[in-house]
């Protein structure tokens, strides 16, 4: 993408702060009687830091022209103590009512998912919006084939008794996904335990970052549902069988061409928990 990086001079206050913040080095301020220098303008990574810096509004650049740069009220933001029991009260709750997700919720929660921060800037990270009652039915079925599959592999008469005598977590976890399956051939739901919708995040083929940038997309989207009261949770089972599953089946019946890497559920709760548990002593190791 073309782009235009300049300073106006004439009102940059040479603070520095557009040296100190742009990770590809491009600005220099030789001393504080110099001017603002740029260098290797090629290697912006288009992050947009040093227009969002810069306190006069000198730094022009024209992926970031003044309609798209915003204040920011920090008296409006929420205080530490208000973040923490945002955190505390998350909870992945699977108990859904069948009241859909109101869509401005989505545009939110998606809002915040993308706004996460990515490798390099690179912003590869894409979504995939599921309401569909059919489509979310497939999901629940072809991530209950794909397991299927894999204790079929797993209860082979030599596998399974070298994985009994040498990796018994291995079948032990081919049991519980055994008894996942058959709740999924008796009509029960213990994939998406009754979400009205499905949020997938993916990234192209052969990203580096993909998996990394999809998981921080998930945490924002997350805590923004939280915050609206959305029920939530990780879809891990569902991501666990896109894993596995070498016939890309449900990439195929979304249309999804990258890797999908994150998932997350979603519905209007039948209640909210009343309380928080406290966790386990953390445990930190300073070095």
């Amino acid at each position: 993408m073309d782009f235009s990086l300049t300073v106006d001079h004439s009102t940059c206050i040479r603070c520095g702060r557009c040296v100190k913040v742009c990770p590809a080095s491009i600005f220099s301020l030789p001393d504080k009687r110099a001017q603002v220098e740029l260098h290797h303008k090629e290697n912006c990574i288009r992050c947009g830091h040093c227009a969002a810096v810069c306190p006069t509004f000198s730094v022009k650049h024209s992926l970031f022209p003044p309609e798209k740069i915003h204040a920011i009220d920090r008296n409006g933001l929420p205080t530490p103590e208000q973040m923490m029991l945002l955190i505390q009260s998350r909870r992945s709750n699977r108990a859904f009512s069948n009241k859909p997700v109101p869509d401005p919720w989505f545009d939110l929660i998606l809002e915040a998912a993308h706004r996460a921060p990515t490798a390099s800037n690179q912003q590869e990270v894409d979504f995939t919006l599921v309401t569909d009652p059919e489509k979310l039915r497939q999901i629940i079925t072809i991530t209950a084939d794909v397991f299927s599959e894999k204790v079929k592999r797993i209860h082979y008469p030599v596998v399974g008794s070298l994985l009994r005598t040498f990796a018994p977590h291995i079948y032990t976890l081919a049991n519980r996904l055994n008894a996942l399956t058959e709740m999924v051939r008796n009509g029960k739901d213990p994939i998406l335990r009754g979400a009205t919708s499905l949020i997938l995040i993916h990234a192209p083929q052969g990203s580096h970052y993909g998996r990394i940038d999809s998981n921080l997309a998930y945490q924002n989207g997350s805590l923004m549902a939280e915050s609206l009261g959305v029920s939530q949770f990780y879809t891990g089972f569902v991501c666990r069988a896109i894993d596995e599953d070498k016939k890309r089946r449900i990439n195929h019946l979304l249309g999804i061409e990258g890797e999908i890497h994150a998932g997350m559920a979603l519905g209007m709760p039948q209640f909210h928990y009343p309380n928080y548990m406290d966790k386990e002593e953390i445990s930190v190791r300073k070095i």
